[in-house]
């Protein structure tokens, strides 16, 4: 019985942990996570489609250390703003019998990839 409860427990964990790792098959070769805009070109071809989304910026707080001994005083803090990086999106359409899948780029590297539906036509993809 112990068994059969970490068993379940186990394979449970292991579902729910996020892993933020896909690939992403073009033809023969695959493109994943961390891919330049130049690797996947030559994996996958052109997209059906490109759009910019905008960039991605990010705001990092930061405790000052002026007050840390100070108990009668609440803590300061500093919010830095990084730079922005441009967010790409690439749509391949790859026709009646698949989906269209979605392609997302940050500063030219890959992050993610995901499905957008079904496809229509004629596949465009390798």
């Amino acid at each position: 019985m112990t068994k059969i409860v970490l068993s379940a427990f186990s394979i449970l964990f292991f579902l729910s942990t996020s892993i933020d790792c896909f690939a992403f098959r073009c033809g023969s070769g695959f493109v994943s996570s961390g891919d330049s805009k130049a690797k996947v070109l030559l994996e996958c071809g052109k997209p059906t489609s490109k759009e910019k989304a905008g960039a991605k910026k990010k705001n990092r707080r930061f405790k000052n250390a002026d007050r840390a001994g100070d108990q009668k005083r609440p803590p300061s803090y500093t919010t830095v703003r990084e730079k922005s990086k441009p967010v790409e999106k690439w749509y391949y359409n790859c026709g009646d019998n698949d989906f269209i899948y979605i392609l997302t780029f940050e500063g030219g590297t890959l992050k993610s990839e995901e499905t957008g539906g079904y496809g229509k036509g004629k596949s465009a993809c390798r």
